[in-house]
Parts: C-alpha cells; sequence; structure tokens
C-alpha cells in the first residue's frame, strides 16, 4: 500500500475510476490511514477504515442539482488559474453547499468560506459576490498549490487548515478529524464529477 502526502490523488484513479464510479451500486468510499498517510478505498475492511461517501451519494442530491448554477464563473476562474473546473465545484460543495451567503462559526464567507483577512489580501471587496468569491477561492487554492509543489491533498489540507499547519506537521495532512475528513471528501467528489458524461449541449 502506498504512503505519503501524495497518495490521495494517486489513488483516485486506481480506487474511484474502477471501484466506484463503474460499479453498479458501490458500497461507499472509505477512508483509512497508513503510514500517517489518508488512503481512500472501496474496501470496508481496510484497519480503521471509515465510511466518508455512502454508495450512490454524489454530495447529496441538492448539491447536485445547484452544481449548474455558477458553472460559468467557475470555468472562467478555473481557466484563468490553471485548475480543474471539477476542483472549484467539489470544494464549493464541500464548504458551502453552494449557499453563496453561508457563514461559517469562524465567519468564512460565501460560496468557497473565505476567511475574512484571506479575503482581504486576496482584493475580495465583496465577498459574498459569487464571481468575486470563487475567484478568490481559485486564486487562493493556485496559491496554495504552487506553495506544496502541486500535491492536491496538502493544498486542501492547507485551505481547511492553513498552510501552517501543514508545515507544522512536516508537510502532511495535519491530524485534525476535520481536515482528514475535508481532504478526501472533496477528492472523491471531485472524482466523481470528472467521471460523470457531460452535459449536452443546449441549442442556441
Amino acid at each position: 500500500m502506498m504512503s505519503g502526502p501524495r497518495v490521495l490523488p494517486l489513488l483516485l484513479a486506481a480506487v474511484i475510476g474502477p471501484s466506484l464510479v463503474h460499479a453498479a451500486k458501490p458500497a461507499g468510499v472509505f477512508v483509512a490511514e497508513d503510514d500517517a498517510a489518508l488512503v481512500l478505498s472501496d474496501r470496508s475492511w481496510l484497519p480503521g477504515a471509515q465510511l466518508l461517501v455512502r454508495g450512490g451519494d454524489a454530495e447529496g442530491p441538492a448539491a447536485a442539482r445547484q452544481l449548474p448554477a455558477f458553472d460559468a464563473i467557475v470555468s472562467g476562474a478555473a481557466q484563468r488559474h490553471a485548475l480543474p473546473s471539477s476542483l472549484l465545484h467539489a470544494v464549493i460543495s464541500a464548504e458551502s453547499r453552494y449557499a453563496p451567503q453561508a457563514v461559517s462559526p469562524k465567519g468564512a464567507m460565501g460560496l468557497m468560506q473565505l476567511m475574512p483577512a484571506t479575503a482581504r489580501a486576496l482584493g475580495i471587496a465583496r465577498p459574498f459576490d459569487p464571481a468575486q468569491n470563487i475567484e478568490g477561492g481559485a486564486r487562493y487554492l493556485r496559491h496554495l498549490l504552487d506553495e506544496f509543489a502541486g500535491d492536491l491533498s496538502l493544498a486542501l489540507a492547507a485551505y481547511n487548515a492553513g498552510p501552517a499547519a501543514v508545515h507544522r506537521h512536516g508537510r502532511r495532512v495535519p491530524p485534525y478529524a476535520e481536515t482528514r475528513a475535508y481532504v478526501p471528501r472533496v477528492l472523491a467528489h471531485m472524482a466523481r464529477l470528472d467521471a460523470a458524461p457531460a452535459a449536452p449541449a443546449t441549442a442556441p
């Protein structure tokens, strides 16, 4: 079994793709720990495995229906910052479930749950405006990916827990329950979006 901070993105194609996406009725996505790294699998019998996504779930039907609502904004931000649109949609789904006015108990705001200090540093004057919020979140994700040499699992961990926490724990996903659940959840939803058939083009 592979270990290390890059295990999550490398396992997505091998585990999520053939085992879960193409299975008729997958049991679900399970997360387990191996040598301090998080491992996604469809195997519930792995030591310490916990159910992350139940088979057939797709971040909930309400979130799935909301995906096209901000598609043009997401696509534009993704293109400007060289990110997959599926990544931004997965983060939005995990952070706010597509609620533009969402505010967390810690004060994070909007679709991508930008903290006030982060929004100010990114030059986001109206964090509840969907276009500005998504632009700021995309810019921040691009910065984190560059900071962590393209390691998506570490960038997502930093998005959730802060980059200082990732550095403090030896450039590994910090051992926080919320972060340990957040990273594979976003990656699993991203993989489902990438595997989903493209929506049919509408007639002009």
